[in-house]
């Protein structure tokens, strides 16, 4: 439940539309998305935890992976485009009272991107914080539906 919700956190942070102004080598259409999570203090799993995958259209104008999460605010702190480079900066306050801090960076080439996020999760109401690592990878499968 945890990793789901980590991962949802995490899409809805990726998924601020990019910076129209340089926009990086990447194909419009339907883009099948696969990320992996990895979780500090976690025991590893025979195998790991089986990757997560979700479809979504994306476009230059919204070139970036989306999620939202009903009643969690997310706010964009920065973002940059650089060449076929994106990277950024979000924090969350979540409904279940936790918070998350996320930096993140994709490299675009055409009809494909890899990337990696990390996340730094907080739970004021048990204390501490989870840390996330999340290895993404995405190809255009198709045209927008």
């Amino acid at each position: 439940m945890f990793i789901r919700s980590a991962a949802v956190i995490s899409l809805f942070i990726f998924g601020f539309a990019a910076s129209v102004f340089a926009a990086p080598n990447m194909q419009d259409g339907m883009w099948e998305i696969t990320m992996q999570v990895e979780m500090e203090g976690m025991p590893k799993m025979k195998g790991g935890i089986p990757p997560m995958k979700h479809t979504q259209c994306l476009t230059q104008k919204e070139m970036v992976p989306q999620q939202k999460q009903k009643n969690d605010e997310c706010k964009m702190v920065s973002q940059k485009i650089d060449g076929n480079t994106v990277t950024w900066v979000a924090k969350c306050k979540h409904k279940d009272g936790m918070t998350s801090d996320s930096t993140g960076k994709i490299t675009y080439s055409g009809s494909k991107f890899d990337g990696v996020m990390d996340v730094t999760m907080s739970d004021p109401k048990r204390g501490g914080t989870t840390k996330v690592m999340q290895k993404m990878s995405g190809k255009r499968i198709g045209d927008c539906k």
